[in-house]
């Protein structure tokens, strides 16, 4: 058994040293400790080598506690999580612990590692099969693709985490498939809340749920969107299921890779980002897809800072998309829910081909009268609506 001892600890970063053999980057190393006089252990993954037998790692928990010369074992594997029907219906930390105040799953579980390869291009089956939502404005103007990547865009408070809570209960009830729901960094309320509606509608049988909540060390928030897609891909490469997926938030996926590359001494990219973020980004994105054996139909909600689109953090979402729903502030203030911006919206399947003549010509229309009434608000600012034509007067009123 591989050994060593920590050197250095500041704040989540935990500097390891090892005499004999230094382990491979990603693999999860085990301190044990000990927490208000009972023994726990610590788990921190590697992410460097430094140099003079010594490895950088970052903490899936707080470091309270931990001190210089502690030994550290190192496990040989990457972190893995426990997959298969024993987490349907039971709330994980991204360490595969139950939070749920229930029975801890038994030992014999099946445990994957949470780092894994994307579906080789060989195995992919791309679909343009429509994935109904039964919200009437998604549905006609950016539909959703069966086994496709969706994103939920939006400021603060404008609506991302109902609407995916709202799919959740549109489609698992009449999918009737399983569900993986993936708390990235977000409010400890809404994750019980959550949990709490899907034991009072029943879909919590169908359903595992991961949580990294916002209080959790950055380490924790980086790797449990990869845990959380991890039990996901297992429902699909064994049992051949068709996984609905979804992660809230993906935007604090990557503030967490920004804090662990600042605590790294990684030199920061645009705007204070990691310079690794298209990278990270991409090792997440190009792991939900569909392959011959199942699919992994993925809804993320992207919080947009500032409401800004161009921000590298939802600018770097948007390639793996194919469909985009933007959440707006103005229709908020209209009171209009759900605030589904349908001009900025989009679909990779809003064509003939995929959706049939009638289908697309009536959303073509819809956006152009759509488009029409936003041309003409400028003018009835300033002139009035009774200086229309008969035509643009009937294009407001409708």
């Amino acid at each position: 058994m591989n050994k060593g001892r920590v050197v250095q600890v500041i704040g989540a970063v935990v500097d390891v040293e090892f005499p004999d053999e230094l382990p491979a980057i990603h693999n999860a190393l085990r301190i044990p400790m000990d927490r208000d006089g009972q023994q726990a252990e610590l788990m921190v993954e590697v992410q460097q080598h430094l140099g003079g037998d010594k490895v950088r790692t970052v903490a899936m928990d707080s470091t309270d506690g931990l001190a210089r010369g502690v030994e550290v074992i190192d496990t040989g594997e990457p972190m893995t999580i426990p997959v298969g029907e024993p987490t349907l219906g039971r709330v994980m930390n991204v360490l595969g612990e139950t939070i749920d105040q229930g029975e801890p799953l038994a030992d014999g579980v099946e445990r994957w590692p949470i780092h894994r390869p994307a579906p080789s291009f060989e195995a992919l089956e791309p679909t343009d099969e429509v994935f109904e939502t039964g919200i009437k404005v998604i549905d006609l103007l950016a539909p959703y693709v069966k086994g496709g990547k969706i994103g939920l865009f939006g400021g603060a408070g404008v609506g991302k985490t109902v609407i995916v809570q709202e799919l959740i209960r549109n489609i698992a009830a009449e999918h009737g498939g399983l569900s993986v729901f993936c708390g990235v960094g977000e409010r400890t309320r809404e994750g019980n809340d959550l949990w709490l509606d899907m034991k009072q509608s029943g879909v919590i049988e169908k359903t595992a749920l991961i949580f990294g909540q916002m209080n959790e060390p950055p380490g924790a928030r980086l790797r449990i969107g990869l845990a959380g897609l991890t039990v996901a891909e297992y429902f699909r490469e064994q049992g051949g299921q068709d996984v609905l997926l979804f992660i809230d938030n993906i935007f604090r996926f990557v503030q967490a890779g920004s804090e662990v590359s600042a605590l790294l001494g990684r030199m920061p990219s645009a705007v204070g980002y990691q310079p690794t973020l298209a990278n990270e980004m991409g090792e997440l994105q190009e792991r939900i897809t569909s392959t011959k054996r199942g699919s992994v139909t993925s809804v993320q909600a992207i919080y947009v800072p500032a409401d800004d689109l161009t921000d590298p953090a939802p600018a770097a979402t948007f390639a793996h998309l194919d469909a985009t729903t933007v959440l707006s502030r103005d229709i908020v203030a209209k009171g209009i829910y759900p605030a589904v911006d349908p001009l900025g919206s989009t679909s990779r399947i809003l064509s003939r081909d995929a959706l049939g003549d009638e289908h697309y010509e009536v959303a073509t229309r819809v956006q152009e009268i759509l488009q029409r009434y936003k041309d003409l608000q400028d003018i009835i600012a300033i002139l009035g609506i009774d200086e229309l034509g008969e035509d643009d007067k009937l294009t407001v009123s409708r």
